[in-house]
């Protein structure tokens, strides 16, 4: 008879035989590749053997070898068991962490690229403009800076007060007349994923359902996008640069530029 035991990622084949002998019919004998493990005293032979018990793999964690804790159960889209303070312990309140996080990485996301490309075209001589951090003290001749602030108040509180009556209420934001007679032009997928020709114009994971491959790989840019705007404000309140000038001024001389100022201003 073969049994085969699944341990962690690996199939290990085995061969069971049993072996009656004329004086002991009741002894039975395991064999494992080469090695045997003999039956002690009289048990059960191999036929009674009902139940084969299977280790199945272990989901990945933020952690190698750490047991995530139970209210993170995988199913979310990132979900790698990271909760250190356990923020996520009341249900409904790990409800509104996801919207909160998904925002934040969709920000950081625009806010990275943007900040790129601005600075890109600045150091190449292709556009005139302030370093990012300096940008929001730009005057504009079209509009003055309190015009600018108050309409964006009100854009802004617009877009996440119908984003909150969504999350409370699912679907209420796309009902007839909620938006202007635009709502199928907006049509969301599901909270925190709205879709439409306007908000989703490649219809891309139209089966939000099974879209979790498109929520990992969105949700895993946003943190990185979140990490990197860190960079961008550390660096910045240092080196009082953009991040393509100190990548030129990194690769014009990595060893003294970055390592040597580095460790002479760490010891200093």
């Amino acid at each position: 008879m073969d049994i085969a035991l699944s341990r962690g990622s690996q199939i290990l084949a085995f061969n069971a035989s049993s072996s009656v002998s004329a004086k002991s019919s009741r002894r039975s004998s395991l064999a494992i590749t080469d090695t045997s493990w003999p039956a002690k005293g009289v048990g059960p032979s191999l036929s009674h053997l009902q139940t084969v018990v299977v280790r199945a793999e272990k989901r990945p964690t933020w952690l190698p070898g750490l047991e995530p804790p139970p209210y993170l159960d995988g199913t979310l889209a990132g979900d790698f068991g990271f909760d250190p303070l356990g923020l996520g312990e009341d249900p409904e309140s790990l409800k509104w962490y996801v919207q909160a996080e998904l925002v934040h990485s969709r920000f950081a996301m625009a806010g990275v690229a943007g900040i790129l490309v601005t600075d890109l075209l600045r150091v190449t001589g292709i556009r005139n403009l302030p370093v990012w951090y300096e940008a929001g003290a730009t005057k504009f001749d079209f509009a003055s800076t309190r015009s600018l602030l108050i309409v964006q108040l009100i854009l802004m509180g617009f877009v996440e007060t119908k984003r909150y009556m969504d999350f409370k209420n699912p679907g209420s934001q796309a009902k007839e007349g909620t938006f202007f007679g635009l709502e199928t032009a907006l049509e969301g997928l599901e909270p925190g994923y709205p879709g439409g020709p306007l908000l989703n114009p490649l219809g891309i994971a139209k089966d939000i359902k099974n879209a979790h491959d498109w929520k990992l790989k969105e949700i895993k840019n946003g943190r990185l996008a979140m990490v990197a705007m860190l960079g961008f404000f550390v660096q910045a309140s240092v080196t009082h640069a953009g991040p393509i000038d100190n990548l030129v001024e990194h690769l014009s001389d990595p060893w003294h530029k970055t390592i040597i100022q580095t460790l002479a201003g760490s010891g200093s």
